[in-house]
């Protein structure tokens, strides 16, 4: 810095600092900064706007904003670790249970919540459910191809402790042979305790060897109630695969507009089961009934349709869903996911509904 004096007038002259280049980038950086978070505040804001105005109008671009910002479950899986492990349960388990599952998807999944609730109930060790492979559908899933094992151990252990297998001292290799039975249907906790659990005591594994419907649904402590949902909506957790899939399914669907997914509950198994043919031809009809004869636990056989029909325990027929959906005011521009099987009667049965819906979506 030099200060020198002209007629009595001092002229200061300064050097510019070096901090000054180094000043005038932060301030650079810090304008695009703030210029960037503007410009995509704007952004958002039209978008909504935009909305609000003509729904349908950014559906494809407002998509694939959600997709990026809400990434596949698969990689959502490994982007996040695993929730903490809840404490564990500590007891003197009374015996082990082991459960055959029958039946289709849904009705296993039910029994397992049952299964669950009696094991909590008796104080017993569950044995990861077989699924069942003798049905009508003969699928080949095992548990851990549908459901995520480990989650399902691991979120339930603080209520019961489930184990993969049977200790090998309780193995047939050993000549072990577990007790079985199907229990009573439709049963409260007093029978489960007062006749189930003393014969844990003689056999210490017990083999239900039927599931379907066996605890009741009413009248059992509410405390039972909450761990059979706790079960179903926490518990039993799909693979990452199968919730994959499942999310890319769902994805394109709403990328086309709205949907409805229609279980009809129309199957081959489901019509010989309840014995319902209105809409058949004789030929159908006999065909279901010989089906019926075919699986030696239905027990019911000879079946009066129009009467079962009137007691109002027959599944709506495609025809029937048709005029219910248009009487809830479903336009054409709906689209109609088919989630069930082959509907029985295939393309004919499914003429109202295709007539009255053309957009249908079918695996």
């Amino acid at each position: 810095m030099e200060v020198r004096s002209e007629n009595s007038i001092q002229v200061r002259s300064d050097k510019f600092p070096s901090t000054v280049i180094p000043r005038t980038r932060l301030q650079v950086w810090f304008f695009r900064v703030c210029s960037s978070i503007l410009l995509w505040t704007c952004l958002v804001h039209i978008v909504a706007v935009a909305e609000l105005w003509h729904p349908r109008l950014l559906t494809g671009f407002t998509s694939r904003i959600s997709w990026i910002t809400r990434p596949p479950l698969r990689l959502q899986h490994s982007l996040h670790s695993p929730p903490p492990l809840v404490p564990p349960r500590y007891y003197r388990s009374n015996g082990f249970l082991k459960v055959s599952c029958n039946g289709g998807l849904n009705q296993m999944r039910a029994a397992i919540c049952d299964m669950v609730t009696v094991a909590r109930l008796l104080n017993l060790t569950l044995v990861v459910p077989e699924l069942d492979k003798k049905s009508f559908w003969a699928d080949p899933s095992d548990f851990e191809d549908i459901f995520d094992v480990r989650h399902f151990i691991d979120s339930l252990r603080d209520e019961v402790r489930i184990v993969r297998r049977l200790p090998k001292r309780f193995s047939s290799k050993y000549g072990f042979e577990a007790f079985q039975m199907p229990p009573v249907s439709w049963s409260n906790e007093k029978y489960y305790l007062e006749q189930i659990l003393p014969l844990f005591s003689k056999h210490k594994v017990v083999h239900f060897n039927r599931t379907d419907t066996r605890l009741a649904n009413n009248g059992i402590p509410l405390s039972l109630q909450k761990l059979r949902c706790r079960v179903n909506f926490q518990g039993l957790k799909f693979t990452p695969q199968i919730e994959t899939l499942g999310h890319k399914l769902v994805h394109i669907l709403q990328e086309k507009g709205p949907v409805v997914a229609l279980h009809l509950r129309y199957e081959m198994d489901m019509l010989a089961f309840s014995g319902c043919t209105h809409g058949c031809t004789v030929e159908e009809a006999e065909e279901l009934k010989r089906l019926r004869y075919a699986f030696p636990w239905w027990r019911e056989k000879e079946i009066v349709s129009e009467e079962r029909r009137q007691q109002g325990l027959c599944p709506l027929t495609p025809e029937e869903a048709t005029l219910v959906l248009q009487a809830l005011g479903f336009t054409k521009e709906t689209q109609i996911y088919i989630a069930s099987g082959e509907i029985y009667g295939s393309e004919r049965r499914l003429a109202p509904l295709r007539a009255a819906f053309p957009r249908i979506v079918s695996l």
